[in-house]
């Protein structure tokens, strides 16, 4: 047989050269998703036990480490000395203990929270910025009529297709000021340096005191006021499927100019770095289910 004989068709080689090429594609988004927090530690090295040829199986324990917040060479480089762990291993390849050992670090460094006990009338859904908290929230009230999704004020402009007291009350300075003053917010906020908003304290208290479910859609800074006025409120925050899909969301819906997308993409990883504050997680990778996931979670009346 001679040596072209043996050689793979062409057409094998530019499938497989294909194939490596979105396996590592795959594992730099991971890697980005790491880095950024919309993917905890924890749940990659669980994925890659599950499946050993996913982007998080194939990946290096090196690549990992140093891909995590705040894990430069050294601390890199003394974490798999201490856990017993080859530079060359692959997530998807390690043993047993290696594992549990390495489950046992990530823990220390990056605690996933612990969902509180009980359920609360009083759900507060926070997330970083164009992961989708109006559109969840639209789907919410939609599909439940019976929980009463709060309506927030805002001192910014309507964007195209929103209608004054139904997605936003659009106020001037001068009446969020009085608003303020006249203690009629439950919380409030400057996002993102530029707009405030707040959510009206009035409907709010209505809807609890006649037994209903109140949906809170606001931003981590309330979310966080609302913690320590009410600290029986189930927090939950809305996680993207991967850091790209929420640059490619804040890109597409077009309605910030690049300063103002670059902004609001800082903020969005200060938002997520803050996730361990909160109760639950959603991903919204699918509106319909992420909607019915957050009412799941709520203390919904039979």
């Amino acid at each position: 047989m001679t040596n072209a004989s043996r050689r793979p068709p062409e057409v094998d080689r530019a499938a497989a050269s294909r194939r490596a090429v979105e396996a590592r594609r795959a594992r730099a988004s991971l890697k980005r998703d790491l880095g950024t927090r919309v993917v905890a530690p924890q749940e990659a090295l669980r994925r890659a036990e599950a499946d050993p040829a996913s982007a998080a199986g194939s990946m290096r324990v090196t690549d990992f480490l140093l891909a995590l917040p705040a894990v430069g060479a050294g601390k890199r480089d003394r974490a798999l000395a201490d856990l017993g762990i080859s530079p060359v291993k692959r997530l998807g390849g390690l043993g047993p203990r290696q594992r549990d050992r390495l489950y046992g670090w990530l823990d220390a460094r990056f605690p996933e929270p612990e969902p509180r006990p009980g359920r609360s009338r009083l759900l507060v859904l926070a997330g970083p910025t164009a992961v989708g908290k109006g559109t969840v929230s639209a789907r919410i009230r939609d599909t439940h009529p019976d929980i009463h999704l709060s309506v927030s004020a805002t001192t910014r402009a309507p964007r195209p297709g929103e209608v004054d007291g139904q997605h936003y009350f659009f106020v001037d300075d001068a009446e969020f000021d009085r608003m303020i003053a006249a203690g009629e917010l439950l919380e409030y906020a400057v996002v993102h340096n530029k707009h405030r908003y707040g959510t009206p304290r009035g409907p709010v208290d209505e809807a609890l005191a006649a037994g209903r479910t109140v949906l809170l859609e606001i931003d981590l800074q309330g979310a966080r006021q609302v913690r320590r006025s009410e600290p029986s409120a189930t927090l939950v925050f809305l996680l993207p499927p991967s850091w790209d899909e929420l640059v490619s969301r804040l890109v597409g819906r077009g309605t910030e100019d690049a300063e103002e997308r670059a902004r609001r993409l800082r903020t969005a990883k200060v938002e997520l770095a803050a996730q361990g504050e909160f109760d639950f997680f959603v991903v919204n990778d699918e509106v319909a289910r992420a909607a019915e996931h957050v009412v799941e979670l709520a203390d919904v009346p039979a």
